[in-house]
C-alpha cells in the first residue's frame, strides 16, 4: 500500500489557515499549504520505464567484503608534520625529527591570530602583545569564574548597591557581573511584528491561540517572585514563625530607622504550613505587648473585604529574631510598588514628569471607596501615607499596613471620629503631594502647592483636594459617603475602565480554555498510547483500537513529506485534535509505518475509541485492592 498520511481532498476555502509570520522560530512551525502532496504510488506509475528497471539490492547482489588492512595506506599517515601546542619551546620543537617524504601540511606565511592580554579599553593596546600588566583577558576562564556572583542572583531589586552594609546578611554586593546564570527568556516567542498586511481575513497567527506576551510575561515574573527564596548560607537562615517558612525580605533598601509606627519594622515573604499559600509578614520590631485585649483588634480587621485593601489574616508576637516582636500576615501581592517608589524615584536625571489627571481621579476614587468600607465598619484606616499605599497593578492601588495602629496604639486610645477626619486630611495631603511632585514631609505651607495645584489641573481638582484640606465644620463634618457622592462622574469612568479591563482578560481566558481542552485530550492520548502493560495483556495498547489512535498518533505528530523530511506544523496538529475533541463525521486514512495496515475511520469513532479506552483505565485505577487472607 502506499505510504499515504493526508487525505486527498482538500479543505474548503473558507478552512482556517495559520502561519508563524513574525515568529523568531520559523523552522519549527510552518505555513500549512493546502495542496495535494503526490504520493510514491503515483510517482512510481509516472516514472518511465520504473517497471523493467532491476532494483538495487536482492539476493543476487555480492556481500560486502571489506579491504584488507594491508592496501594502499593513507598520505597522512606518515607525511604529516607533528602537532606543537602553541607557546611551546622552541627547542623541543627543532629536535622533533621528520621524515624525508613530502609533507601535505605546509605552514602559512602568517603567524596564527592568539589574543593574549586585549583590553578593549585601551587604545594602545595590539594584538598579540606581550604586555600582561592588570589587564582583562576575556579568555581565562580563572577569571571568568572569580567574577562569577556567589549568591543568588535577585532580579527584582531596583538598587543592588544599597542592599550591602547592614543588610549584608540578606543579600551580599553584587560585582561588576551581575548577570544570572540562567536568565528568564520571557521573549523567546515574541512576535517582531504583526505580519498582518499579507493574511487574509481567515489566516491566524502562532500567538493569537496564546496569551499575550505581555500579559504572559508580567504572570510569569509574578511567579517567579511568589517561588524565590533565599541562598542557604550558614548563619544567614532567617527563622520561622510559627507555621510560616521560607522568609524572604522584600525591603530592598535596608534602614533602621522609625517608620510610620513609630518603630522599626520589616517586610517579609513567607509562605504557610498549613494551606501552602504566600503571605506578607511585617515585624514591628521591639514591641512589647502589655494587653493581650490589643491583639484582639485584629479581629475586626478580619471581616474586611475589599478590592482596595489588602487583607488582614492575623497578628501574633514572637521571640524568633531574639528580641520581642510583633508580626502582623496580610495578604502578598508580588512585584507591588509603594507610591512613593512609584512617583519619587531616585532618579539623578532630573524629576518626574507630572502624573495625568485621569490618574489622581483614579486615585481618589479608589482610596475614597476604601475609606468609606472602613468608616461604614466603624474603624478607621489610619495608614493614609505614601509609603503605605501599594500599586499593585496599572492604576491599581491598596491600602496596606491596616489595623497596625490599632494594635500599636492600643494604650493611647482616640475617639473613631477624630480619627476619621484625619483619614479625609491624610487623603488630600496625599493627592496634593502627588500632584504637585512635592514629598508629604515638605508640605509644611499648603498655600503655594495648591496655587501650583490650580495651575496645572482643573479648577474640580483644586475644590475637592481643597475640601479635603479644609477642617471641619461644627455643622457638618465632612464624610466619607460625602466624597463618594461627590465623585460620581469619575466613578462611572472608573467602573468603565474596570468592565473593558474585564473584558479583555475574559477574552484571554477563552483562548486557555481551547488550551486546556487540548491539553486533556492529549493526556488521554498519551495514557493510552505505548502502555506497555494492562490487564495483563502485554499487547494491549496494540490491540483492538487502541491500535487505531496509535495509527492516529502517528497522523497527528509524526507526518512527513514526499521527501521523507518531518511536517512539524503546529496548525495541521490543533486542527486535529479540534475535530476530535468535537468527534465530527470527517473521515481520514491511517496507515500503519510498514504500509501493512490501512484504515478509513471517522474523528467520531476515533473519540468513543479513545473516551472506551481511557474508561478502561479509570475502571482499573479506582478498583479497590485485593484483599489478602492470612
Amino acid at each position: 500500500m502506499p505510504p499515504i498520511r493526508r487525505r486527498f481532498s482538500s479543505p474548503p476555502p473558507c478552512a482556517v489557515k495559520l502561519t508563524l509570520e513574525g515568529s523568531q522560530d520559523d523552522s519549527l512551525f510552518r505555513v500549512l499549504e493546502h495542496r495535494k502532496v503526490p504520493t510514491q504510488l503515483e510517482k512510481h506509475k509516472a516514472s518511465p520505464g520504473v517497471g523493467s528497471a532491476k532494483k538495487s539490492l536482492n539476493v543476487d547482489s555480492p556481500s560486502f567484503t571489506p579491504t584488507q588492512l594491508g592496501g594502499k595506506k593513507s598520505n597522512f599517515s606518515t607525511n604529516a608534520t607533528p602537532f606543537t601546542p602553541r607557546g611551546a619551546s622552541t627547542t623541543t620543537a627543532s629536535t622533533l625529527q621528520q621524515d624525508n617524504g613530502a609533507s601535505l601540511y605546509k605552514p602559512a606565511p602568517f603567524p596564527d591570530f592568539a589574543p593574549q592580554n586585549y583590553d578593549l579599553n585601551t587604545a594602545s593596546a595590539t594584538n598579540g602583545s606581550a604586555d600582561s600588566g592588570s589587564l582583562y583577558d576575556p579568555f581565562a576562564m580563572s577569571n571568568v569564574n572569580q567574577a562569577l556572583p556567589t549568591t543568588q542572583y535577585n532580579p527584582y531589586a531596583e538598587d543592588h548597591n544599597t542592599l550591602a552594609g547592614p543588610g549584608a546578611s540578606y543579600y551580599t554586593a553584587q560585582n561588576s557581573y551581575t548577570a544570572p546564570s540562567q536568565p528568564l527568556q520571557y521573549h523567546l516567542y515574541y512576535p517582531i511584528s504583526t505580519g498582518r498586511e499579507t493574511m487574509q481575513p481567515y489566516q491566524r497567527q502562532v500567538y493569537d491561540l496564546f496569551l499575550p506576551e505581555s500579559l504572559r510575561e508580567d504572570l510569569q515574573k509574578k511567579s517567579e517572585a511568589t517561588r524565590q527564596v533565599l541562598p542557604s548560607q550558614p548563619g544567614v537562615q532567617l527563622p520561622s514563625l510559627q507555621h510560616y517558612h521560607s522568609l524572604v525580605p522584600l525591603d530592598t533598601k535596608i534602614r533602621n530607622t522609625a517608620s510610620t509606627f513609630g518603630l522599626p519594622s520589616w517586610a517579609f515573604k513567607a509562605t504557610s504550613r498549613k494551606n501552602g499559600n504566600t503571605f506578607c509578614l511585617r515585624r514591628i520590631e521591639g514591641f512589647r505587648l502589655t494587653n493581650e485585649e490589643a491583639i484582639k483588634a485584629v479581629n475586626s480587621w478580619k471581616k474586611i473585604i475589599h478590592p482596595n485593601i489588602v487583607t488582614t489574616i492575623e497578628a501574633f508576637t514572637t521571640r524568633d529574631f531574639n528580641d520581642s516582636s510583633l508580626v502582623f500576615v496580610h495578604s502578598y501581592h508580588p512585584l507591588s510598588k509603594t507610591l512613593a517608589e512609584h512617583h519619587f524615584p531616585n532618579n539623578r536625571f532630573g524629576r518626574p514628569p507630572p502624573v495625568s489627571e485621569k490618574v489622581l481621579w483614579s486615585y481618589l476614587v479608589q482610596i475614597a471607596s476604601a475609606i468609606k468600607a472602613i468608616h461604614k465598619a466603624k474603624l478607621a484606616a489610619r495608614c493614609i501615607d505614601i509609603t503605605k499605599i501599594i500599586l499593585t497593578d496599572k492604576n491599581r492601588i491598596r491600602l496596606s499596613a491596616c489595623s497596625i495602629l490599632d494594635v500599636l496604639h492600643f494604650e493611647v486610645p482616640r475617639r473613631i471620629d477624630e480619627l476619621q477626619q484625619e483619614d479625609l486630611l491624610n487623603l488630600g495631603r496625599l493627592i496634593l503631594s502627588i500632584a504637585t511632585n512635592n514629598p508629604p514631609r515638605n508640605l509644611t505651607d499648603l498655600r503655594l502647592p495648591l496655587e501650583q495645584l490650580s495651575r496645572t489641573y482643573s479648577a474640580e481638582l483644586k475644590e475637592r483636594v481643597s475640601w479635603l484640606l479644609s477642617p471641619p465644620s461644627s455643622l457638618s463634618a465632612k464624610s466619607a459617603e460625602h466624597l463618594v457622592y461627590d465623585l460620581a462622574h469619575h466613578i462611572d469612568d472608573t467602573l468603565v475602565a474596570s468592565f473593558n479591563a474585564q473584558d479583555e482578560v475574559t477574552t484571554h481566558l477563552g483562548r486557555e480554555l481551547e488550551n486546556g481542552r487540548l491539553v486533556r485530550l492529549m493526556a488521554k492520548l498519551g495514557s493510552i498510547n505505548e502502555r506497555p502493560e494492562f490487564d495483563n495483556d502485554p499487547n494491549w495498547a496494540e490491540t483492538s483500537e487502541r491500535y487505531t489512535l496509535k495509527l492516529f498518533r502517528d497522523y497527528v505528530f509524526h507526518q512527513v513529506d514526499a521527501q521523507g523530511n518531518p511536517v512539524v506544523d503546529l496548525g495541521h496538529i490543533i486542527s486535529c485534535l479540534n475535530k476530535l475533541d468535537a468527534g465530527i463525521d470527517e473521515r481520514i486514512y491511517l496507515t500503519s509505518r510498514d504500509h501493512q495496515s490501512t484504515f478509513v475511520v471517522s474523528y467520531k469513532e476515533l473519540k468513543k475509541q479513545t473516551q472506551g479506552a481511557f474508561n478502561d483505565l479509570l475502571k482499573a485505577a479506582n478498583k479497590p485492592p485485593a484483599s489478602r487472607g492470612y
